[in-house]
Parts: structure tokens; C-alpha cells; sequence
């Protein structure tokens, strides 16, 4: 199989492996604190969960980033990114277990909203971290198959966090606090094993140029300006393109997935147990989909180039969407969220290598963190979206076939102004 040689090929790097498993235990907790999150907020018996509390709550977590992201960038650029990633889950797993006893206090929800937002935004250093660091520690011939392989292994992580936190539920205690404090537990596993890496590997590098940290801070607006302006410069004009096609794509996504909240919660089962448990299967179904994006994607992109293969995926997600979504039954559904999966973690993969190909590792950090900004702001909007149009049961087919609509506009514009180059020689040999 495929993706097992690239994953042996990888593996020969010992300081992939070493950063492989930071991201594997890092985002593996994120799998487990997300669900304990769904839990509390959506599928809490006593709660009465509509798609208007599903958009509060995300943007509560994660507007906010649009003003932690730029500095996350500036920093990224100067912070030894090694000690990010250790110190960012040393302090997730303080404040995890902080989250756990507030759960257990039955405080108000607003200040349950405020220890989750610490604990999430502190991952927008640590998931950016790892964006930036990969080029360090592959050679640039293994760059996309890097890319393909260890962000899938990272979602996949976090599905089978999630999963755990299921079990956790189910066979230890039906406890959300319960599951926030195995998520402090893995957060803590990621800080050890990020020790495993030199301090100085990661970069960025010493000579590059950049002032003071304080003079860095207080000019973020200058300097983001910097970094957009180096992603759109001609040469690097396909990387703005591909990230703004993936910003649309989340926003699709988005939107679907406060559809299937919503559908799971009321549609598909009257139990809130039983609905938290199809989301759980619902969950397992787009990590699939993630797989089989690592297995096609460093084939596919290295055809069609990174750029054409972005297309493809929007495209399959336009036409794919609207027969699967519409009949609002589970088994259509499920299928659904593995071609959505398979179709945004194959077009994030293209995007990723794209621009780590064709930014400078002095810009990186700002780079990642603007595409983590718009990630999110495109989230948040997907929700408030989502807010307005969806019915209290989640069925609406004017979303359904709204959204297919948005994919296709996407795919078109993406092959009429941003997928023109040759196919990526990285993946000729994968």
C-alpha cells in the first residue's frame, strides 16, 4: 500500500518521527476536549441546544483568534518553535484540568467559555508550530508527502481522541469532567515528548533579520502587512489563491457540520445519548474520508500539480453534496462525510504544500497564522450562516444545495485564476 511505503519512507527522518508524535498526542487531546465540549454544550439532557447556541458558543472559542493569531505569527517567527510547542501544552494541560473542575462546579456558562477559549487558543501557537516546523525536519523532495501524511495522522489522532473520550463515557464514568481531565493527561504527554527535539531544530533561523520582540509586537499590523504582501507577490500568487479557496471550503464545511449537530441531536434520535454517540460514528466516517485523502492526494497533486488537484476536490464536493444530503437519513449522511472529508483534508494537503513551497521560512509563522485566522473567522461565519437558515431539526435543502453551489463557484474561480502551474515533482516518485 501506498501510504504505508511514503509513511516507512518518513519515518527514516528520526526528527519527523520525534514531531509526529508531538502532533499525534497534541492533537489526540484535542479529539478528547472537543467531545467533552459537544458533550457539555449540545448534548446535555438539560439543555436545550439550538443552532443559534451552536454559533454563539463558536464564536465565543473562536473569534477571538483573530486577534491571538496575528501574534501568534510574530512570535512563531521569533520563539524557538520547539519551546512553543513544549510550553504551549505544558499550559493546555494546566488549564484543561482548570475546565474539569468548573465543569464538576456547575458554574455559569460564560466562565466555562472562558477557560475553554484559553485552552483553544493556545493551540493556534501550537498547530501553527507544526505547520512551520515541518520543512525542518524533511528534505524538500519529501515536503508534500510530509504534508499529505503527518496532518491526516494528526486528524486521525483527534478522531481517535474523540473515540476515546467516547469510551471513556461509556465504560469509566459518564463524566464530562471526566473526559477534559484525560485530555490534560495527552496534553501533558505532548509536552514530554516534544523534549525529544532539540531546542534549536525547529528554527526560525537567528539570521533573519527580525527586530526586537517589542518593536515586532507593537508593529503586528506592519508586519502581517509584510507577510501578505510576500504572499502576493506573482511569483507566490497561487499560494493566496489556494488559501483562499480553502478559507471558502472550511466555511462549507462549517456550515454542514452545525447541520449534522443539529440533525444528530434532534432528527436522527429523540435520545441526546444516542445522538452524541451517531456524531461519534458521523466523526469516524470523515476521518476515513481524511485517510483517504493521505492515500490520493501525493498521487493525484503529483498529476495534476497541487493547484488542479485543489479544484478537483471542490468540484467533487459540488456535485457529491446535494444527493447525499438531501434525503436527511442517516445512512446518506454518513456517506456524506467521508467524501467531505476525503475532499477538504485532500484540498488543506494541496494548500499546505503549496504555501510552505513558496513562502520564506522568515514569513511562515505570519503566513500560518493568517491562514488559521481565516480559518476561523470563515468557521464563525459558516455558524452564524448556519444560525439563520437552519430549522430547529437541522433540515433545510436550501443549505444543502446553497453550499454545493458555493463549491462549484469555488472550483471555477480557483481553475480561472490561481491552478496554473505544472504538477509537483515532489510527488512524481510517491
Amino acid at each position: 500500500m501506498a501510504v504505508v511505503r511514503d509513511l516507512r519512507v518518513l519515518l527514516h527522518f528520526r526528527n519527523f518521527r520525534r514531531l509526529l508524535a508531538v502532533r499525534l498526542l497534541s492533537q489526540g487531546a484535542d479529539g478528547v476536549y472537543q467531545i467533552a465540549l459537544a458533550a457539555y454544550v449540545v448534548f446535555s439532557p438539560e439543555k436545550q441546544t439550538s443552532a443559534a447556541t451552536v454559533a454563539s458558543a463558536m464564536a465565543v472559542l473562536l473569534l477571538p483568534y483573530s486577534v491571538v493569531g496575528p501574534f501568534a505569527g510574530v512570535l512563531l517567527d521569533r520563539w524557538r518553535r520547539r519551546q512553543v510547542l513544549l510550553h504551549g501544552n505544558l499550559l493546555r494541560a494546566l488549564m484543561a484540568s482548570a475546565t474539569a473542575v468548573l465543569i464538576l462546579s456547575h458554574v455559569p456558562d460564560w466562565l466555562f467559555y472562558v477557560s475553554a477559549l484559553c485552552v483553544t487558543a493556545v493551540n493556534r501557537f501550537v498547530l501553527a508550530g507544526l505547520s512551520a516546523a515541518l520543512p525542518r525536519v524533511v528534505d524538500d523532495e519529501r515536503l508534500v508527502m510530509a504534508n499529505s501524511l503527518s496532518p491526516t495522522a494528526g486528524t486521525l489522532a483527534a478522531t481517535a481522541g474523540g473515540g476515546l473520550a467516547f469510551l471513556v463515557r461509556l465504560v469509566v464514568a459518564d463524566s464530562d469532567a471526566a473526559v477534559v481531565l484525560l485530555g490534560a493527561v495527552l496534553y501533558l504527554c505532548a509536552a514530554l515528548a516534544s523534549l525529544r527535539l532539540a531546542p534549536e531544530l525547529l528554527g526560525p533561523e537567528a539570521e533573519s533579520g527580525q527586530p526586537r520582540l517589542t518593536t515586532a509586537v507593537a508593529g503586528t499590523a506592519r508586519s502581517l502587512a509584510a507577510g501578505v504582501r510576500h504572499l502576493a507577490a506573482p511569483a507566490r500568487r497561487e499560494a493566496g489563491w489556494a488559501l483562499l479557496t480553502m478559507t471558502i471550503m472550511r466555511f462549507c464545511y462549517g456550515v454542514l457540520l452545525v447541520m449534522l449537530l443539529m440533525l444528530c441531536r434532534y432528527t436522527f434520535s429523540s435520545n441526546p445519548d444516542d445522538g452524541l454517540r451517531l456524531l461519534g460514528l458521523a466523526l469516524g466516517t470523515s476521518a476515513a474520508g481524511f485517510f483517504a485523502a493521505a492515500v490520493v492526494t501525493p498521487w493525484a497533486a503529483g498529476r495534476l500539480g497541487p493547484g488542479r488537484w485543489i479544484i478537483v476536490c471542490a468540484a467533487s464536493a459540488a456535485v457529491l453534496e446535494p444527493p447525499l444530503g438531501l434525503p436527511f437519513a442517516v445512512g446518506p449522511m454518513l456517506v456524506a462525510t467521508f467524501v467531505l472529508g476525503l475532499t477538504t483534508q485532500g484540498a488543506k494537503i494541496a494548500t499546505d504544500t503549496i504555501v510552505q513551497s513558496f513562502v520564506d521560512d522568515g514569513f511562515r509563522g505570519r503566513i500560518f497564522s493568517v491562514y488559521d485566522v481565516l480559518f476561523n473567522i470563515a468557521f464563525v461565519g459558516a455558524a452564524a450562516v448556519a444560525a439563520v437558515i437552519l430549522p430547529p431539526d437541522g433540515r433545510s435543502a436550501m443549505l444543502v444545495l446553497s453550499v454545493a453551489v458555493v463549491y462549484g463557484l469555488t472550483a471555477g474561480a480557483m481553475a480561472r485564476l490561481g491552478a496554473d502551474s505544472p504538477p509537483a515533482e515532489a510527488t512524481e516518485s510517491v
